[in-house]
């Protein structure tokens, strides 16, 4: 059995795929002003995960994106 083993950065850089896939999931005409503005958040905190990924703070830029993906996942689900 071959285990594949995953390092950081993949990993945020697999978590920041999944976000931008959820991303184009959410039709953000039907949004209220609340949730556009949830939107607005989580996508500030992806733009920061890349950053700190790019500046190879690897915590702070997965601590960004899952926080992103809470955000996003609040307005996907109710």
């Amino acid at each position: 059995m071959l285990k594949t083993v995953m390092n950081e950065e993949n990993r945020i850089e697999k978590d920041i795929k999944m976000f931008e896939e959820n991303l184009k999931k959410i039709s953000i005409d039907s949004l209220n002003e609340k949730e556009k503005k949830i939107v607005e958040l989580a996508s500030q905190y992806y733009e920061d995960s890349k950053y700190y990924l790019d500046k190879k703070d690897n915590l702070t830029a997965f601590g960004c994106i899952n926080y992103a993906h809470g955000l996003l996942d609040a307005v996907i689900k109710f």
